[in-house]
């Protein structure tokens, strides 16, 4: 399994700009739109996505809407794969399969195309990705999603894990998960 080792870690975490405060007081956001405008930081993490996943024989990537598509896109390209779009509800123009998770107040839900992940083989491999996992609702309804759609997610993958949180504990009982950074 390819990894980052802890310096090439601290080179992508050093390209990332912490917002105290936003958006509301006591959140430090992490910006990840400093490291993605450094055009040597981002082929560096895409790079390494590529040694990653490129034996891992995948068949689709699912990106979590919206960030999840800055990654997932270029690296199914890379992959010569195809790239599927995991949207907010509403958004997806024909006919789609969604998953309701838990918000702090309230219910959020996402959807994919009852067709996404269709190929030659009985069961589509797929990554899923997104930017980061805090308390991972987005992503377990992300992951029931893709194997609800017929598929199985292989893995899901993170730019960011904010372990305090343990948004990726649940997650980790479906599917097995990769953080490229993990912030305390």
């Amino acid at each position: 399994m390819v990894t980052l080792n802890s310096v090439d870690k601290e080179y992508l975490l050093s390209t990332i700009r912490d917002i105290p405060d936003f958006p509301q007081p006591g959140i430090n956001f992490k910006d990840i739109t400093t490291l993605l405008n450094n055009a040597k930081a981002f082929k560096f993490l895409m790079d390494h996505l590529e040694a990653r996943y490129k034996n891992y024989d995948l068949d689709f990537i699912a990106g979590i809407d919206s960030r999840g598509f800055i990654f997932g896109a270029p690296l199914a390209d890379r992959l010569g794969i195809g790239f599927v779009p995991i949207r907010k509800q509403g958004k997806l123009p024909y006919t789609t399969i969604g998953e309701k998770y838990s918000l702090e107040y309230g219910f959020d839900e996402v959807e994919v195309h009852i067709d996404a992940f269709n190929c030659d083989k009985e069961k589509a491999k797929v990554l899923m990705i997104d930017d980061l996992i805090a308390t991972g609702g987005t992503a377990k309804a992300a992951a029931n999603l893709i194997n609800q759609a017929g598929a199985n997610c292989v893995e899901a993958c993170f730019l960011i894990n904010l372990i305090f949180l343990e948004g990726d504990k649940d997650l980790k009982i479906k599917t097995p998960v990769y953080s490229v950074l993990e912030v305390d």
